[in-house]
């Protein structure tokens, strides 16, 4: 690996890690969020959400941070729209991939996995939030109602075609049976943590080997479960985003946190292959609706 990409690696990595130290205490997350509009970060200039880790980097930068607003772009591209970086600001770390011979400038893929990082290189990027500029006020928007985004999470999970059991008191997938099962509606608290948990199931199920095939345990061993545990509170938090469905935090976070550390500090590159895995899940599941729409990649 080169020098220049263990320091994006390591300094993205340090982000987060600080960012799940920090909200371990109550359980929050770097990729905790309150569904509105804005969850999902977005690249001022082209509109376009951010992707895979960089998806992770921001969320933890504005939790850290306390940003309300989605928004980022680079001094550049803040600039070009009239706004003023605040002087003394600090900047989030981002990357993007280029493929070698390219001409790639401040826009490409995230590739997460090994066999895409040799074909291509890193490059890192300095991004900044809309509350860090002057100039700039972001429009308004308006959020659907609480039952549009019901019937909207029902039909988006519905067109996965996962076969899913509600009953009981417990939520899994059971991969033996490719069945994912979930206690009733009525049993959750709130919308929010019914769809987290029946996300993060539907999530585990892209595993299966008709759908994603991803088997972990070759290259983490015994870290694999908390590695995929990590793809699946990610995706599932994505996933919520694009829902406009809030992705709060889980008590049961408490038996995960301390492995999910342990993965990441053990090597840097893994939140790369985790969120890289947990963005293709998300985007088989958006291929699985009417007009096999997904989200395209945006870079800085």
């Amino acid at each position: 690996m080169s020098s220049d990409r263990a320091d994006i690696y390591a300094r993205i990595t340090n982000q987060i890690i600080a960012a799940i130290e920090a909200g371990a205490g109550e359980f929050v997350m770097p990729w905790h969020h309150e569904g509105t509009a804005t969850a999902r970060p977005i690249n001022v200039a082209s509109g376009k959400a951010y992707r895979g880790v960089n998806t992770l980097a921001l969320w933890a930068a504005a939790q850290s941070s306390g940003y309300p607003d989605g928004l980022w772009g680079t001094y550049r591209q803040w600039q070009a729209l009239g706004a003023q970086v605040r002087k003394g600001e600090k900047a989030t770390t981002i990357v993007f991939w280029g493929q070698i011979g390219d001409n790639t400038d401040e826009e490409g893929e995230d590739a997460g996995d090994a066999s895409e990082r040799r074909r291509s290189f890193a490059r890192g990027y300095s991004v900044f939030n809309c509350a860090q500029v002057d100039g700039y006020e972001p429009e308004p928007m308006v959020a659907p109602s609480e039952e549009e985004r019901i019937a909207h999470a029902d039909a988006f999970y519905s067109n996965l075609g996962i076969n899913t059991v509600y009953g009981g008191n417990e939520a899994y997938y059971l991969p033996s049976a490719d069945r994912v099962h979930v206690p009733v509606f009525g049993s959750f608290r709130d919308v929010a943590s019914h769809y987290s948990v029946l996300l993060h199931e539907g999530l585990h199920a892209t595993a299966a080997k008709h759908r994603l095939d991803r088997d972990l345990s070759g290259r983490f061993g015994s870290e694999a479960y908390a590695m995929e545990e990590i793809i699946a509170e990610a995706g599932a938090a994505m996933v919520l985003a694009d829902l406009s469905i809030s992705a709060h935090p889980r008590p049961d976070h408490a038996a995960y946190i301390s492995g999910w550390l342990k993965v990441l500090r053990d090597d840097t590159s893994a939140i790369f292959t985790a969120s890289s895995k947990a963005q293709a899940a998300v985007d088989w599941m958006h291929a699985q609706q009417p007009g096999n729409q997904v989200n395209a990649a945006v870079a800085a």
